[in-house]
């Protein structure tokens, strides 16, 4: 009786440790999905100051949907709205000459600064569902982090 009551509370981390199997399951890293192309074939030319937030279109958006685990999705679709919700109110609030352009129906953006040099960003190289793009006719354009929008905005345009 002693023997049986020994061997059944024996602890489940240690046979994990002893299994290599079970200890590749639970260290498996997490499978990296990626983004449809778009949609749409067109380019939007952006020639002033400007927060260029980007989504992906309904096909997208769709396809995303099939791909990858419904609670993913969900998260990204809820972190994507509620952080360029926040950069909006930012760039309104403190940074009004900015000029906010929204954009899904379109895979390209044409960036012409004032010396009349370009930048060309296909959408379809980038893996994140949205985005920001900050442009200074000045400067090249840049992706920011919409996590860090306030910090984000000063550093570019200030310097």
């Amino acid at each position: 009786m002693i023997l049986l009551l020994f061997f059944s509370c024996s602890d489940p981390e240690t046979s994990k440790k002893n299994n290599p199997q079970e200890q590749k399951k639970s260290e498996a890293a997490p499978e990296i999905y990626k983004k449809p192309p778009s949609s749409f074939s067109d380019t939007l030319i952006i020639k002033g100051k400007s927060a260029v937030f980007y989504n992906p279109d309904s096909l997208q958006l769709e396809k995303l949907k099939n791909i990858i685990p419904k609670i993913t999705y969900e998260n990204n679709i809820h972190d994507c709205f509620y952080q360029m919700r926040n950069a909006r109110i930012v760039l309104k609030k403190y940074w009004p000459q900015i000029h906010i352009i929204e954009i899904s129906k379109a895979r390209y953006l044409l960036f012409i600064k004032a010396d009349k040099s370009t930048t060309c960003i296909d959408l379809n190289t980038r893996n994140d569902q949205c985005g920001i793009f900050l442009f200074d006719t000045r400067k090249n354009p840049q992706l920011v982090d919409m996590m860090n929008i306030d910090t984000e905005l000063g550093f570019y345009f200030t310097k």
